[in-house]
């Protein structure tokens, strides 16, 4: 299968030889890696340091049936063993609190690794800037996970914006609402003490957990960057010591308004990004609690109701995506395994000298990981100033 046939992957010469840091017992996004990973059909995870306790580390290899002299319980061991392989690992997964991120990508990439790291990528600018220099000085893969824009329908909705089916966007919404942070926390719950850790996560909690998705999203669907922000910061939910919402005004690079709203205290809702874009010809929503449906509503037309399948408005860059007919439904697990085959055709050209197609992949790279963090830090600036707009490089 050509790269240029748009409606369908191109199928794998091998499966590709994947390693994991981070993402052991307990660890759900360690699962979403591997579920990802395993949709696709394009990887094996051989190799893991899937944990800081030495215990869990080893506990986990085994849970994944990895082999004895593959489970590390050092990350630089790890990069070191597996580059002398002649069967190691050709790229890791970063899937630890993103106070590591960089020291453990810089190892990786040092030993010509290719790197999967979970956002946001890095704590700081500083840091990030050198992930962009150490990718461009070895040119390998660095992808950072935004699963939420593989759904088909999220797709559907970026190509339908591109052809000019809304028209000009005169203005857009998009929200991200959890209710998990609204009572008192676990205290024995690793991934909540952490994520209100500002040593591990930096200077914004729930705007760095699930705000840089929302800016991801509506940016990839839109095509607009937001150049300038403006944020407050709140604690809706029980007591601690970072934010649980947030709440911004956006303006885009074409003029046009916005607003974000991210809480990961709003009782009732689990996992509720949505978007609503509106243009002078029409506006589309999209909510991933219920992804299989695109709305797209003309003006002064009826709506319109899109279902994730094959045909009946699905454009050929959608297609390529679907496994189940519909009424057979796919979740976040198979946007997950799409996300794993863009990496896994992005490695394998590059390993093998191949030439992709500009546009063929939408892979978050290492540069829009980097806009992650500013977006994190602007949002930090604009709150501690008072909520002044602040510029969005």
């Amino acid at each position: 299968m050509a790269l240029s046939d748009l409606t369908s992957y191109p199928p794998p010469s091998r499966r590709l030889r994947l390693g994991m840091v981070g993402g052991g017992r307990g660890a759900l996004v360690g699962h979403w890696h591997w579920i990802g990973a395993r949709i696709s059909n394009r990887w094996d995870l051989v190799a893991g340091a899937l944990s800081a306790d030495p215990e869990v580390a080893k506990a986990s290899g085994r849970d994944w049936l990895l082999a004895e002299d593959r489970i590390y319980t050092d990350f630089n061991e790890m990069a070191r063993a597996e580059a002398a392989r002649s069967d190691g690992i050709e790229a890791v997964a970063i899937c630890t609190p993103n106070v590591s991120h960089r020291a453990i990508a810089e190892s990786f990439m040092k030993h010509g690794i290719d790197i999967i790291c979970d956002k946001p990528m890095t704590m700081t600018p500083t840091d990030s800037n050198a992930l962009i220099a150490l990718q461009a000085q070895t040119g390998l893969v660095f992808a950072v996970t935004h699963p939420y824009t593989y759904h088909p329908m999220a797709r559907q909705a970026r190509q339908m914006v591109a052809r000019g089916d809304v028209g000009t966007i005169r203005q857009c919404l998009v929200e991200y609402a959890q209710d998990w942070a609204t009572g008192p926390e676990d205290p024995n719950s690793k991934p909540q003490s952490w994520r209100r850790d500002p040593a591990k996560i930096g200077r914004a909690s729930a705007t760095g957990d699930i705000g840089t998705h929302c800016l991801h999203m509506i940016e990839f669907v839109t095509g607009l960057r937001v150049n300038k922000l403006r944020a407050d910061f709140h604690i809706c939910g029980a007591p601690k010591n970072m934010e649980d919402t947030a709440f911004l005004s956006l303006r885009f690079e074409n003029g046009a308004p916005g607003s974000m709203w991210l809480s990961q205290a709003a009782p009732g809702n689990a996992c509720g990004l949505t978007f609503r874009i509106f243009g002078d010809k029409g506006a589309l929503y999209w909510d991933q609690e219920n992804p299989e449906v695109l709305r797209f509503t003309p003006l002064n037309q009826p709506e319109q109701r899109l279902i994730r399948g094959h045909g009946a408005g699905v454009v050929p860059e959608v297609e390529r995506m679907l496994r189940l007919p519909r009424g057979h439904g796919e979740a976040l697990s198979d946007a997950w395994g799409n996300l794993y085959t863009e990496i896994a055709i992005a490695v394998e050209a590059r390993r093998l000298g191949k030439n992709i197609p500009p546009g063929f992949l939408a892979l978050a790279d290492v540069q829009e990981g980097a806009r992650g963090v500013r977006f994190i830090h602007a949002a930090a600036d604009s709150h501690e100033a008072g909520g002044i707009w602040t510029e969005l490089s």
